[in-house]
């Protein structure tokens, strides 16, 4: 699967991890910055990573930041992206089996980096349940 990643300043190290581990895993991770921890603006980064999403160019992607709040809210205002921003293993299963999240978005403060990529890797790994989901899927993207 290819990843696209961006962060912010105050996500850096945790993306350097996360790409790190997609690599380990068999995806490919497409980085679209930052570069390193110099003080910078998260929607230059964030943006075309969500982009690469809508547009199919990535299957799915990661935003970062220090809490992730700012990174899913734009990400979010692409069209075609759900983002969903998360603090813990349940919070980040739920994006996925009832709201089909195809971006992922976690602050470095508010996560250690060990439960992040616990977080990371079962993301990816599931499904979305479909059924009385799809029709709400299907108004969000209206």
């Amino acid at each position: 699967m290819i990843v696209a990643i961006g962060s912010d300043h105050a996500g850096f190290r945790l993306k350097q991890a996360i790409i790190a581990q997609l690599t380990g895993l068999g995806h490919t991770a497409r980085d679209f910055g930052t570069r390193d921890e110099q003080p910078c603006d998260y929607p230059d980064f964030i943006r075309p990573a969500a982009e690469a999403v809508a547009s199919g160019a990535c299957q799915r992607g990661i935003v970062l930041g220090g809490s992730g709040n700012g990174e899913a809210i734009v990400a979010n205002r692409i069209r075609g992206v759900r983002c969903g921003l998360a603090w813990n293993l349940d919070s980040a299963l739920m994006t996925r089996r009832h709201n089909d999240a195809n971006v992922l978005a976690m602050g470095q403060r508010m996560v250690a980096q060990d439960l992040a990529l616990e977080i990371v890797a079962a993301w990816l790994a599931e499904p979305f349940e479909g059924g009385r989901h799809v029709q709400r899927i299907r108004k969000i993207d209206a």
